[in-house]
């Protein structure tokens, strides 16, 4: 099994497949403290990450964003007094995509 953060990310098109349950089933496990949840009608990755204060939070939120640009692959993120909300989910195609699991490994290499 590939580890999740060192696979490459896909050009994404609208109308490109959205994860099946088994791939879910299979990358989920590798993203700790992440949990699929749906907002308006998508299923998105989300995680909660916690911090020491607000400076530490956003300082982490501006590497997240920088991630996200080098990719071309944009989450939602919240910024928070003592933590910071991720929350990963390819909007071409209105859900998961295997690029979203990629991303979350690399959004708690950023953490670690």
């Amino acid at each position: 099994m590939d580890k999740l953060s060192e696979l490459a990310c896909e050009a994404c098109r609208a109308g490109a497949p959205k994860v099946s349950d088994s791939e879910q089933n299979e990358w989920l496990p590798q993203l700790p403290g992440w949990a699929i949840t749906e907002h308006k009608g998508e299923q998105q990755l989300e995680r909660v990450y916690t911090f020491k204060n607000f400076a530490v939070a956003l300082a982490f939120a501006n590497k997240v964003g920088q991630l996200a640009e080098s990719e071309g692959h944009h989450p939602a993120i919240l910024v928070e007094y003592g933590k910071v909300t991720v929350n990963w989910w390819t909007h071409k195609i209105g859900g998961l995509h295997k690029n979203d699991f990629v991303m979350a490994a690399r959004t708690d290499q950023l953490y670690e």
